[in-house]
């Protein structure tokens, strides 16, 4: 049995982050990720974050990546790579597989910073060689610098489908197509803009309805769509290509929430269901969450969770007097109303407030 004060699990922004505000309170931290390198996507965003300079605007993902790591490592926190946990049971204790073997440890505090997975689209030919999330693209083409396709075709218009498509061509290839169902790009005006001066053809209220070939993507069917996003097949049309990428949303993974028995709700601003949690993030008894995993919002944003967790974690352990964390906390929380703020950010503040307001009237009211 491997003992620590706090167990993080997850790797990515929120977690590391988490684990270095942790580490410098002096909370004995360990963080299990299931990759070969922590830093989750951030290695895969190559461009640079807007927003503050606290928020590291200016700087590219990969390097505010290292930086973390960086930090994480003058912290002293144990970081278990290549480890799974795949359950959480009675007394805090987490059940993991480490180098091919199965191990259990006990924490003091948990904090679930376990992201979320990409969706998937199901079509006639989805299954092709060729066909791929904008994710795996990304690890193709910013981690292990190989081209996926020469002619590509994304489907989706949020930033991640839009960045991505970006950095595809700056990569090589060529984006012969973005294809969004709804009436409007769903992404920022800066990122689509980028992608019309560059020539490529948005398809607004279109889906795509077929991938073509025998043994691999040789091209696309596309339709336009109804108001009720039925495509009109009479009206579909060809477009050449060898690759089709999706970038269709990102629902928050959420299973290791339910073993700990935390109640969810639903909330499509946020990716599905999410763990209902308080203004600390706390979903359980001793456990937190932080990130995606608490819903889906954009990178800085789960670095922030993750402080803000590391901080609750640390103050109830009795590392940081309750004056000194109540500042940091109240700090972190004016850092997330700023990047919760504007078009985009607002929706993601109201439904973090449903979620809060819903888990206070679980517990009767009582702060």
């Amino acid at each position: 049995m491997i003992n620590t004060e706090l167990l993080i699990i997850g790797g990515g922004p929120a977690g590391l982050a988490a684990g270095i505000e942790a580490g410098k309170l002096n909370v004995k931290t360990i963080i299990v990720d299931e990759n070969s390198l922590p830093g989750g996507q951030l290695f895969k965003q190559i461009h640079k974050f807007f927003g503050s300079k606290e928020h590291k605007a200016g700087i590219r993902g990969n390097k505010i990546g290292e930086q973390l790591l960086s930090e994480v490592s003058e912290t002293g926190v144990e970081v278990y790579l290549n480890t799974r946990a795949w359950g959480i049971f009675d007394d805090n204790i987490v059940g993991i597989v480490k180098d091919g073997k199965t191990e259990k440890i006990k924490a003091k505090k948990i904090i679930l910073a376990t992201g979320a997975s990409e969706n998937a689209l199901a079509f006639p030919g989805s299954t092709l060689p060729g066909v791929m999330t904008a994710g795996a693209a990304q690890t193709f083409i910013n981690v292990h610098r190989v081209l996926p396709g020469k002619k590509i075709v994304m489907i989706g218009t949020g930033n991640v489908g839009l960045i991505t498509s970006y950095q595809l061509m700056q990569a090589g290839a060529e984006v012969v197509a973005i294809v969004e169902a709804a009436p409007s790009v769903g992404g920022y005006d800066v990122h689509a803009n980028k992608i019309r001066r560059a020539g490529v053809p948005i398809y607004l209220g279109h889906t795509i309805v077929e991938a073509q070939g025998n043994m691999e993507v040789s091209g696309a069917i596309l339709a336009p769509v109804d108001d009720k996003f039925k495509a009109d097949k009479s009206k579909s049309f060809f477009i050449d290509c060898d690759t089709i990428c999706f970038a269709v949303g990102l629902t928050p993974r959420i299973e290791l929430a339910q073993m700990a028995n935390s109640p969810t709700i639903y909330i499509s601003a946020l990716g599905g269901h999410v763990p209902l949690h308080d203004q600390k993030l706390k979903i359980a008894d001793s456990i937190f969450a932080a990130g995606d995993i608490a819903g889906v919002e954009e990178a800085s944003t789960a670095m922030e969770e993750g402080r803000l967790a590391g901080v609750a974690a640390a103050i109830e352990l009795g590392k940081i007097n309750q004056v000194d964390g109540i500042e940091k906390v109240n700090n972190i929380y004016q850092r997330l109303a700023k990047l919760r703020s504007g078009q985009f950010g607002m929706k993601r503040a109201l439904a973090k407030e449903e979620i809060i307001r819903k888990e206070l009237e679980l517990r009767g009211g009582v702060e």
